[in-house]
């Protein structure tokens, strides 16, 4: 392993002159760190990090804490943290919650026990009003960046999020302007503030309309394609005149609209389909998907801005971003009879 001694004695100089290249110090002069820099890098130095650690008591590293990178939500949005990051220097740890509350706080407790300079955390999201572990962080001053909504257990470290309940809105809209009224909803986890501002949107607009929302055209799908599946059995077990689905996922849309395939329903002849975030492969199912595109990408850089403020000292603001409709082959006019 080559050592500053080794870079110090091929050229020529102090040890010391050597360690001040390497912290850019002002008082070494540019050609001459360029001369050592470049030396080093033929030599193959490897700087210490866990040194420069002690010495600047930072560590440059992010901890990422999602559900699972698997959901391609998360996958933009962690490309986006870690582009930032890397163009900043610092170095991603990344921790998978798989939606359980006590993995979650292992994860924490890992990175928390690893010293890295911020958090950026989706939360396992509970009824609770407090979580023991979000308090910890709170009071270790460890800067964190909440990505989606906040719950009241989280309350205290800014977020960043997309702005659903407009969106769910414009998307049930879309439908009653089809000529659909008979419009269900798959709903996601109740505990989850984005999915009850994705439910509000829509029965906003069902009441706009001067429509009745029924609890039984409501039903709970979860995120994966395989709850939109049992959502959809469900629903045509229990309400055959339903013109319209509204989903809460895409991933959940898709699982339905196979079931509805499945059993011989057209799509969008005899029922539309809406999803929910425009994740890749909504664009090229077989029948490709109506859905409102999130800005995933966007929300990932904009939680880097945030981390960048609280890194400095600075209050970061909470940030919405709208997510907009795409309309594609899934939706169309509402069959004269269900």
């Amino acid at each position: 392993m080559v050592r500053l001694k080794d870079i110090a004695v091929r050229a020529g100089v102090s040890v010391m002159t050597v360690s001040k290249v390497m912290r850019d110090a002002s008082d070494i002069s540019a050609a001459t760190k360029a001369r050592i820099r470049s030396l080093a890098e033929e030599m193959g130095y490897v700087p210490d990090s866990l040194a420069q650690g002690l010495r600047t008591r930072t560590t440059k590293l992010f901890g990422l804490v999602i559900p699972a990178i698997t959901n391609p939500i998360f996958a933009r949005m962690a490309r986006a943290i870690e582009e930032r990051a890397h163009e900043n220097g610092y170095d991603l740890i990344l921790a998978h919650t798989l939606n359980a509350p006590e993995r979650e706080e292992a994860c924490l407790r890992k990175l928390l026990s690893r010293r890295v300079d911020g958090l950026f955390i989706s939360p396992v999201y509970r009824l609770a009003p407090t979580a023991p572990i979000y308090e910890e962080i709170r009071k270790n001053r460890t800067p964190t960046v909440i990505l989606g909504q906040r719950a009241p257990f989280c309350s205290p470290f800014p977020n960043v999020a997309g702005d659903d309940l407009p969106a769910s809105y414009s998307a049930t809209k879309h439908l009653l302007e089809l000529g659909h009224r008979r419009i269900a909803f798959f709903a996601g986890l109740a505990a989850a503030p984005w999915s009850q501002e994705r439910s509000e949107g829509y029965r906003r607009a069902l009441r706009e309309a001067g429509l009745n929302v029924e609890d039984r055209l409501i039903f709970t799908s979860g995120g994966s394609i395989e709850d939109g599946e049992k959502a959809a059995l469900q629903m045509l077990q229990e309400c055959t005149d339903v013109t319209a689905v509204q989903t809460a996922s895409d991933l959940a849309a898709i699982g339905a609209a196979n079931v509805f395939l499945s059993q011989g329903l057209r799509i969008p002849q005899d029922i539309s389909v809406v999803g929910f975030g425009n994740i890749l492969v909504s664009e090229h199912f077989k029948v490709p998907l109506t859905t409102l595109r999130q800005p995933k990408f966007r929300l990932g850089v904009a939680a880097m801005e945030s981390m960048q403020k609280l890194l400095k000292g600075e209050r970061a603001e909470d940030k919405r971003l709208p997510a907009t409709i795409v309309i594609r082959a899934s939706t169309g006019p509402a069959p004269a009879k269900p």
